[in-house]
């Protein structure tokens, strides 16, 4: 006779009976994730992040950039908080919720070392499934960004240059990855 498992499976609806304590909390194919609240030099990377995604969304409108805590639900197993997310409009307008379209133009993670196996794995196997076009997770310790994509399972990992080129825009994102990581680190 089989011992039970333990291992509860948690669910979108499970996360309403949590606390609201300052930790982020996601579910991932079942699998619950808890993040404590992000250091300044995570909150750096991401502001100065959504800052240059609004910049340039601002002439290349096609999607809209929101940062954590922003409910991204795409099953009753699936329910994650990106760092920074882009949505594509609707009708040329920014949606009101992530269920009017469903689906990201683009995920950022900050990496942290208690978000390194939820970011690297769960979340970029997720993300894939779901057709995210692209996750990127921006590693401070390293100084690089690393890319994914539903079309190649391969993580490209990016130091110098960082361009991304959304369905319907007409020119790139671009980054300078060290002036990036200077202005988020040294500024």
């Amino acid at each position: 006779m089989g011992m039970r498992s333990l291992k509860r499976r948690w669910t979108v609806d499970d996360l309403l009976d949590l606390p609201d304590d300052g930790n982020r909390y996601e579910v991932i194919d079942g699998e619950l994730f808890v993040t404590p609240a992000p250091s300044f030099r995570h909150q750096e990377a991401i502001a100065e992040m959504h800052v240059r995604l609004r910049e340039y969304l601002a002439r290349e409108p096609v999607g809209h950039a929101y940062f954590a805590p922003a409910d991204v639900i795409f099953s009753p197993t699936r329910a994650v908080r990106p760092d920074l997310l882009v949505i594509p409009l609707v009708n040329r307008r920014r949606p009101e919720r992530f269920e009017d379209v469903g689906t990201l133009l683009l995920a950022i993670e900050v990496l942290s070392p208690s978000t390194a196996r939820a970011d690297r794995v769960a979340k970029r196997v997720m993300f894939r499934d779901q057709g995210v076009a692209e996750y990127w997770i921006i590693d401070l310790d390293a100084r690089a960004v690393e890319r994914s994509t539903p079309a190649d399972p391969r993580v490209e990992v990016l130091v110098d240059r960082l361009e991304w080129l959304p369905v319907g825009a007409a020119s790139s994102f671009v980054v300078d990855v060290p002036e990036y990581f200077r202005a988020v680190l040294e500024g």
